[in-house]
């Protein structure tokens, strides 16, 4: 089946069935609907290399996450691909695993399909890198990182605005021994959470000896391991805050193997409203990360530097917000004073 054949039945000129598959105004609402009927009577499917070559457009994006494992990430694809099918693109993604190595690979396969633009919604940059898609002109959407510029945007996600709320959350259920288990802090996401979580423990009043922080690594098995070291130290906290929801999961687990329970004993918060998050068991109170909004905007970004004459770049700001679920009630501390100002 060919271009030929199509034009032949729908009773158009081959140009007609080009214009009218690349979505040109051009073609009338009439001629277009009959050229559609034509190929769908046919079974005839556009070649989309062909396609390329003649427009210099792939019509293809490409996708570059950390944690194809973490479902916080085929959350944000689904977003993505579903607003890229909108608009007549196909998406490929890549993971990195958190490493830059790998990272370097994935940016090369991207190059190689020659790939229209690039969402980068991960934190594991190299500046080396991110030059060489400038160099062959690539519009960029970035995570966190740099400024706007030509062909670059950049998605700024308001980390503190959530973690403010979570922690005045605690400390307003009284608890004053709040332990936070960061990111790995080579990852500048990380080091942004943990910077928040410090600094909003400052505007609650509390002071630096209250300051407990663990290094984790985003993952189940480093929020529990975590968690294991919180539990160890005197005192340890009776609250905890995680840098994201499969770390708060690992946290979780190690407070329940420790035979404490959730709430009454360790109030505990997560980080992004994965849709797990609200099955565990206490319910997790969260932080929301919208992954739909984030997916999206990252998209469209993209879109719009292609479509844009100057092909300048933005800045687009995402907020957080707390999700209070059952993870968290007041301290223990608190409820003793209650009990004993009742019975006095």
């Amino acid at each position: 089946m060919n271009i030929k054949r199509v034009a032949a039945r729908a009773k158009v000129s081959t140009a007609t069935i080009s214009r009218t598959i690349n979505n040109s105004a051009a073609v009338s609402p009439d001629t277009a609907k009959k050229v559609w009927k034509a190929i769908r009577e046919l079974g005839y499917y556009p070649n989309t290399q062909a396609r390329a070559l003649v427009s210099g457009r792939s019509k293809i994006f490409g996708l570059i996450i950390s944690d194809i494992a973490n479902p916080f990430f085929p959350e944000l694809v689904k977003s993505f691909d579903d607003t890229a099918i909108r608009h007549g693109y196909d998406v490929i993604v890549a993971n990195t695993d958190y490493d830059s190595d790998r990272m370097n690979i994935c940016a090369r396969r991207m190059i190689e399909r020659q790939v229209d633009a690039v969402a980068i919604m991960t934190s594991e940059i190299d500046e080396a890198l991110i030059d060489e898609l400038s160099r062959r002109k690539l519009p960029i959407v970035f995570l966190d990182h740099g400024h706007p510029g030509p062909l670059i945007s950049n998605i700024v996600v308001d980390y503190g605005k959530g973690i403010r709320e979570a922690v005045q959350h605690l400390a307003g259920l009284g608890h004053r021994n709040i332990g936070f288990v960061s990111g790995p802090l080579a990852l500048k996401s990380a080091r942004t959470r943990r910077a928040a979580f410090l600094r909003c423990l400052k505007e609650c009043g509390i002071g630096e000896h209250h300051q407990i922080v663990v290094e984790g690594n985003h993952k189940v098995d480093g929020g529990e391991r975590a968690m294991q070291q919180l539990l160890a130290m005197q005192p340890a906290p009776t609250a905890v805050l995680t840098s994201n929801d499969l770390t708060a999961i690992g946290v979780l687990r190690a407070i329940h193997y420790a035979g404490l329970r959730v709430p009454d004993d360790i109030s505990v918060i997560g980080f992004d409203d994965i849709e797990l998050s609200q099955y565990t068991q206490p319910a997790l109170t969260t932080v929301r990360l919208s992954r739909e909004e984030l997916g999206r905007c990252a998209f469209e970004a993209l879109y719009r530097t292609l479509q844009n004459g100057n092909r300048e770049g933005q800045q687009i700001k995402i907020s957080t917000t707390l999700v209070i679920r059952d993870s968290t009630s007041v301290s223990e501390q608190v409820s003793l004073r209650k009990a004993a100002l009742t019975h006095a």
